[in-house]
């Protein structure tokens, strides 16, 4: 009997496991860091300011969704201890939402980690790195995040204004691809001045 008990355990664990896997989307794996550009010589009062998310690439982003995601901002504020606080500014439901974190800065310069992370029960680890940067026109940045033991990655490609050249975007397409990432996972935001021009 316990024998049967055990078998029909192992039976259950085993079906769960399968529908729980069926359930979330297959990640393409999150690099090593050292794979991640890294702007060289990083100046953090440079890269404050307002940016404007042109290009978005990631593991958990589908083509598919490329006409429904909308152009949102974000705004580096830097603070005394060099760490930012970063406010993003989304129109959701004919509405103004902002998300509010601060990045602290960790070595090298230019990689910085969730402050507050214990405020975010499910996020064990979340990282930020400038991987690209001229300041005064455009940013790639890489962020990933472990939540409950999944890894998930992306590459924001930001602009100071709304357009940029297609070398540029070109060059974010490139930089995607060269970390694994398909086409499947490549969207360029819809152009909106509500709520982001504030």
């Amino acid at each position: 009997m316990p024998l049967v008990l055990l078998y029909l355990g192992l039976t259950l664990l085993g079906a769960l496991q399968t529908q729980a896997q069926d359930s979330a989307p297959n990640l393409i794996p999150a690099p090593r860091l050292s794979r991640v550009p890294l702007q060289q010589d990083f100046q953090d009062a440079q890269f404050q300011g307002k940016w404007y998310v042109v290009g978005l690439a990631g593991n958990a982003v589908r083509r598919e969704e490329q006409g429904q995601f909308k152009m949102h901002s974000t705004t580096y504020d830097l603070k005394e201890d060099h760490s930012y606080n970063v406010t993003s500014t989304l129109l959701r439901d004919q509405g103004c939402d902002h998300w509010i974190r601060t990045f602290v800065p960790t070595s090298p310069p230019g990689r910085f980690t969730l402050g507050n992370i214990s405020s975010y029960p499910k996020i064990q680890s979340y990282i930020v790195q400038v991987a690209a940067t001229n300041y005064n026109e455009f940013a790639m940045v890489y962020f990933k995040k472990v939540s409950e033991n999944r890894e998930y990655f992306k590459i924001t490609l930001y602009g100071r204004t709304k357009e940029l050249t297609s070398k540029r975007k070109e060059r974010f397409i490139r930089l995607a691809k060269s970390l694994g990432l398909t086409d499947d996972h490549i969207i360029f935001p819809v152009r909106i001045d509500q709520c982001i021009d504030n």
